[in-house]
């Protein structure tokens, strides 16, 4: 399958870098170029995965990543010269997967696309079924959804793949490790915070659909859910 990587970089010294590197590597590459509008260029390119810088002209790539996010549950890699924590956790809060910090390594951004793609798209999403049911919940592996009496609600790829664990672990505890292991291929990569925002964006999820299920933290271990009126 050729993948499309979609690059939202106002700096083009960076963004013709990367898109030569990743070309190389057999990805079909879409160039923003309008970045008041990056939301109809994401329509018309359709890609697979988009790489968003934070500091852009107009709008900055929280709001897009959020804009995006809103419409599409596709795989989503912040990549800025801003390194500060807090800039790490709002680019998950706004629904991002990943977040790479310049300068960078190409060798490093091309492996964590093509690990993201293949979670995503390749044979290792091919091999996992279709649902999964949890209580009063089905989340859809498919599609990156959470549907609870008629509810539903997309989940970013991030979410998805903390969701998938923690519902295959039930009645057990899903631990960090587990969890970590699942969505990053190199823990050197996770900031302490992204999976606690992580965990608390898929609560919100679970409160959008109505659903009963609550998601609690085991302390020292991770997480396990279970419905609300066992929880008690």
């Amino acid at each position: 399958m050729n993948y499309k990587i979609m690059i939202v970089e106002d700096d083009s010294d960076i963004a013709r870098l990367l898109s030569l590197h990743l070309q190389k590597f057999g990805f079909a590459v879409h160039l923003c170029r309008d970045f008041s509008n990056v939301l109809k260029e994401f329509k018309e390119a359709a890609p697979h995965l988009v790489l968003l810088d934070i500091n852009l002209p107009a709008y900055d790539g929280f709001y897009w990543c959020s804009r995006l996010r809103s419409i599409s549950p596709c795989p989503i890699i912040f990549l800025s010269s801003r390194n500060a924590d807090s800039d790490q956790v709002y680019a998950m809060m706004n629904g991002g997967d990943d977040f790479v910090t310049k300068p960078f390594s190409l060798d490093v951004i091309t492996a964590k696309i093509t690990a993201m793609l293949r979670r995503t798209y390749g044979e290792y999403a091919a091999a996992c079924s279709s649902e999964i049911s949890c209580g009063d919940c089905i989340f859809s592996q498919s599609r990156l959804t959470l549907l609870c009496n008629g509810k539903e609600t997309e989940l970013s790829k991030t979410e998805a793949g903390v969701v998938r664990v923690i519902f295959e672990k039930h009645p057990d505890v899903a631990t960090r490790e587990e969890l970590l292991n699942e969505i990053w291929d190199d823990e050197t990569f996770v900031e302490e915070n992204t999976l606690n925002v992580t965990i608390s964006r898929i609560r919100r999820r679970l409160e959008q659909v109505g659903s009963r299920l609550v998601l609690k933290s085991v302390r020292g271990v991770g997480y396990r859910i279970g419905e609300a009126n066992h929880e008690r």
